[in-house]
């Protein structure tokens, strides 16, 4: 099983470690909890290595991103990132993915680890792009908080601003650099040499970035209702039954086009909805959901640290009628919940 070149590292911070995505990765350290709260009320910093990482570049890499993927690049500049997917010919999504726009003809595609080499050979032998991996050479730290900015300027000397992308040196090594991330708060994700991985992050807490497992990062995502690939998202499932409509630009040809358009004349087959429930007691995914005559289940569900109440989503077919109520299965009780607009918190 691969594992970060930071392995070490974490376990001299105490890490327990999971498989996440055939990646054996921090979990925690701390505890979920402390951990989550650390990053909503001053700084957390994730290893996020095991996301994957190519490089696009050439005269040609614009127009191969454009086609290959549902959002459109030439849309945004150079020292720019865009959050975007791509799709199969039925509009499913194969993988929802940020690109970084380093340079005119300079991009990093990064997709979930799960599918890199999917992705990797969609992009292999498009004309005048050359495609490099680039992940088994670097690491990726994700800095996250809103104590972020100083943490990042201390260590770095620059803060990109949000879906900004820089580049620049760290102790003589070059670093890549974009204010993205999966939490909903201020930060960066940063790439450097695998060999000033353990330099990075030995700085980055030496700055006051308390480290952070992923267990806390997905429990962040969910409180932003952000989709999880595998769970809330897949090859089955479209942007626009996501209610990620927003991430598809037609005005560009690309791979699932047609699909999208005939689904938005036709009508939806599903909708993910969001829902909240009245006490600690966590919706757990597979749990069942209904409203009136729609029948589905819970894709992701968990304790919120902020809200202190069970939170979740899950897709419900047919489209469900707005007036009628929610209910969710726990433990063989129908249980009345909440249906709430996402995200669950304001950032």
């Amino acid at each position: 099983m691969p594992e970060t070149p930071l392995r070490n590292a974490h376990e001299d911070l105490g890490a327990r470690f999971t498989d996440f995505g055939g990646w054996e990765m921090p979990l925690s350290y701390e505890g979920v909890l402390a951990e989550h709260m650390a990053v909503r009320r001053a700084t957390g910093v994730f290893d996020v290595t095991h996301l994957g990482r190519f490089r696009v570049s050439g005269p040609g890499a614009t127009e191969a991103i454009r086609y290959q993927l549902c959002n459109d690049i030439g849309k945004v500049g150079p020292g720019r990132a865009q959050y975007t997917m791509a799709l199969n010919g039925s509009g499913g999504v194969v993988d929802d993915i940020i690109v970084w726009r380093l340079t005119e003809d300079d991009y990093w595609v990064m997709p979930n680890g799960v599918n890199f080499d999917e992705l990797l050979r969609r992009f292999a032998g498009a004309a005048g792009a050359r495609t490099e991996e680039v992940q088994s050479e670097t690491v990726l730290l994700a800095v996250q908080g809103p104590g972020s900015a100083e943490v990042i300027e201390r260590t770095l000397g620059v803060v990109p601003g949000r879906f900004r992308a820089v580049q620049g040196e760290f102790e003589g090594s070059p670093f890549w650099a974009a204010g993205t991330g999966y939490t909903g708060e201020r930060g960066a994700e940063i790439a450097v040499p695998n060999g000033q991985g353990e330099a990075l992050l030995a700085r980055l807490i030496e700055f006051g970035a308390t480290p952070c497992g992923l267990g806390a990062r997905d429990t962040l995502r969910l409180e932003m209702a952000f989709p999880l690939w595998g769970q809330d998202l897949d090859e089955a499932t479209t942007p626009l039954e996501a209610g990620l409509g927003w991430v598809v630009d037609l005005n560009h040809d690309f791979v699932g086009r047609d699909a999208i358009v005939a689904q938005r004349s036709d009508g939806l087959r599903k909708r993910l909805v969001a829902f909240k429930t009245e006490d600690r007691r966590p919706p757990r995914h597979g749990y069942q959901l209904r409203s009136g005559n729609s029948r589905g289940t819970v894709t992701s569900g968990n304790f919120s640290p902020v809200l202190e109440v069970g939170i979740g989503m899950g897709y419900l077919s047919p489209v469900p009628d707005p007036a009628a109520r929610l209910e969710l299965e726990m433990r063989g009780e129908w249980r009345e919940v909440e249906q709430v607009n996402p995200p669950f918190l304001e950032k």
